[in-house]
């Protein structure tokens, strides 16, 4: 891949230490080369001014307004068109990447069958514990999730292959293949614009491929707290039923409203017990 031609871009809104912490982490990372963009998304807490001074080599683009999600990255995206960046990664600005995850992510895009490429993502707070290692989509039920969530990681979690979705945390993609499926849907807002991408991706046959060699650490909470917090819940139910209606999965349509309180019970003791065994380890420490 030559120098110049791959580009990271790191959407932030009012999130000025997480997004320095992230730029930290970025400039760790020497191969292969890349260009880091990040997108202020209407922040009103000075970001754009810290990252100006802490990293002058980072390339900004100020929005006037709150994007969301898929309306800030395409924006990002959009701003990079006819600089010969054919291939990017789109990361959130609350994480910390490892310094060598962008070389198997960017490898993977060399195999033709390959559309889109996505690491092991672990929790911040909880660094040996996995956040995403592949994803789930159960068309018949309607079952969207994250595999490997809260586990902890081991062997099981350690082979590359494809998955169903990649996870807008972080993803890489080739520019041209972005443009093609018109970027991500800003009809999502927040949540579900990268399984819709993926889905796409899927439906001109290339996988999305898990790569754990490439690793990132997530600042979310493993015990729960927001991760469960009602407005939250909404926001994502609103998006799988968007999701499951633009892709035709009928079955899983008719069943998410019934199963949908048993798969938040059973989420809401899952949190509950990893809180539970986190504070038994801390006191026998």
């Amino acid at each position: 891949m030559k120098e110049g031609r791959i580009a990271v871009i790191v959407l932030n809104w009012n999130g000025a230490a997480d997004t320095i912490a992230c730029l930290a982490s970025l400039a760790k990372v020497r191969r292969p080369a890349f260009r880091t963009l990040v997108v202020d998304n209407g922040s009103s807490d000075g970001t754009a001014d810290l990252v100006r001074r802490a990293f002058p080599d980072v390339e900004l683009l100020e929005l006037p307004e709150n994007l969301g999600f898929a309306g800030g990255c395409n924006a990002g995206f959009a701003s990079l068109g006819g600089r010969g960046f054919d291939t990017v990664v789109f990361l959130n600005n609350d994480t910390i990447v490892d310094e060598g995850f962008l070389e198997p992510l960017v490898s993977a895009l060399q195999q033709p069958w390959t559309g889109i490429s996505v690491p092991k993502i672990l929790y911040m707070d909880d660094p040996g514990r996995i956040w995403y290692a592949g994803g789930v989509v159960r068309p018949s039920t309607g079952t969207i999730a994250h595999r490997g969530i809260r586990m902890l990681d081991g062997p099981g979690f350690s082979v590359p292959g494809p998955t169903w979705y990649a996870t807008g945390c972080c993803l890489c993609i080739r520019s041209a293949d972005f443009e093609k499926l018109g970027g991500f849907d800003e009809g999502f807002r927040m949540y579900g614009e990268d399984v819709d991408l993926s889905l796409k991706m899927r439906s001109t046959d290339r996988i999305i491929r898990y790569e754990p060699a490439s690793r990132i650490w997530h600042r979310v909470s493993a015990s729960a707290g927001g991760e469960m917090s009602f407005g939250k819940q909404l926001r994502k139910s609103r998006a799988a039923v968007r999701l499951l209606s633009r892709h035709r999965m009928w079955g899983g349509l008719l069943l998410y409203p019934i199963l949908l309180p048993f798969r938040s019970v059973a989420s809401l003791l899952k949190c509950k017990l990893l809180r539970f065994a986190g504070r038994n380890r801390d006191g026998a420490a």
